[in-house]
This record gives C-alpha cells, sequence and structure tokens, in this order.
C-alpha cells in the first residue's frame, strides 16, 4: 500500500488501536495519526501517539465532555485537531448534533473537523460551513455490500459530488466582510431608483 501510495503521490495515514501498531506504522512515515473515537479513553495510547511528535487527529464519538476534556489535556493542543463525531452506523441526522462543532471550537482552541458515518453528503456539506476544517467520511465500492458501516460509507461518485459541493461551500463562505461588488455595479444602474 505503501509503495502504491508513493508511486501515485497519495498522503496516507493510520488510526492505530495499539502500541505495538504505532510503532510499525512509524516506519512509513505517516504525516500524521487519527486516533478513534474507540481510543479516546486510553491514556497509554494518547501518550504514545504524542511521542510520535506527530500532529494528531483525536475522534471524540461516544464519548463525553470530560473524557475528551481529559484526552486534550494528555494530548496536549499542539499540532491536534479535534473531530465532532457520533458513532453510529449510519448515524440519524437528528443525532449529529453539528453545532457541537462550533462548541468544541470555543471549548478546546483548536482546529475542528467532522467525522461523519450519515446516509447522505448534505449534513457533511453543512460541518464545513459551520466550520469543520477536516471532513472524514468512510468509502466503499458498493453501499450494498456486507460490513457494520457499508451504508453509513460513501460511493465513490458520491465522494467526488462531496469533494464539489464541500469547494463550492468554501468559496461561498468568504471573508465575511460586506462590500458591493463589481458584477452588483451595473445591477445598481438598472434597478436603484436613487442612488
Amino acid at each position: 500500500m505503501d509503495e502504491y501510495c508513493q508511486v501515485n503521490r497519495i498522503s496516507w495515514l493510520a488510526s492505530c488501536w495499539d502500541e505495538a501498531s504505532i510503532e510499525f506504522i512509524e516506519q512509513f512515515e505517516p504525516p500524521c495519526y487519527k486516533i478513534a473515537s474507540a481510543s479516546l479513553t486510553d491514556d497509554n495510547l494518547l501518550e504514545e501517539h504524542r511521542k510520535t511528535g506527530r500532529p494528531l487527529i483525536l475522534s471524540t464519538g461516544m464519548s463525553t465532555l470530560a473524557q475528551i476534556d481529559h484526552a486534550v489535556e494528555v494530548l496536549g493542543t499542539d499540532d491536534l485537531v479535534v473531530l465532532h463525531c457520533t458513532s453510529t452506523y449510519p448515524a440519524r441526522p437528528e443525532d449529529l448534533n453539528l453545532r457541537g462543532i462550533q462548541a468544541f471550537r470555543e471549548r478546546y482552541s483548536v482546529p475542528i473537523g467532522y467525522s461523519g458515518h450519515e446516509v447522505g453528503l448534505a449534513t457533511s456539506v453543512a460541518a464545513v460551513a459551520l466550520g469543520a476544517c477536516l471532513v472524514e467520511r468512510h468509502i466503499t465500492l458498493d453501499r450494498a455490500m456486507w460490513g457494520s458501516d457499508q451504508a453509513a460509507s460513501v460511493e465513490p461518485h458520491g465522494f467526488a459530488r462531496l469533494v464539489r459541493d464541500i469547494r463550492a461551500v468554501e468559496a461561498a463562505l468568504g471573508d465575511g466582510v460586506k462590500r458591493v461588488l463589481d458584477s452588483e455595479r451595473p445591477i445598481i444602474e438598472k434597478l436603484r431608483r436613487v442612488k
């Protein structure tokens, strides 16, 4: 896999569930590590991840605020991204609580991303509109395949649409400064009675 990714200029990383796996993956010099929601309460594993000196992505599904607070304390906030997450497969839209993205940003003062396990793409795009700097979605060749998270995964054509829609939202968010655009000036001339 590493050779394939190198040839095709694909960055890859791993989610290590034990210390031996971190030691193994380190030989490939990953750009970062993703800590799975299931591992959030494993202090020894968190500390081993931090010892690598690599950026870390912490997923927060099935965790209380107190547990997340503790994990962030163990990891520190340097080179840390926290992912808002609901760990059900598939997750119902009403269980996603996307406003948690904003709450996490205020609470932890680190970049906040989103790990989605829902059916569809709209809520993942909404996460970006709410400030998610990173979106994680599972990918599959066929959502009808056997497996616990196939239904919550995105097929390749859906993944391409997701990227397209996220890029459109990023462009549409702008800088927040209200101004009259050059493209609006002809409309002003045509429609505005009092200038």
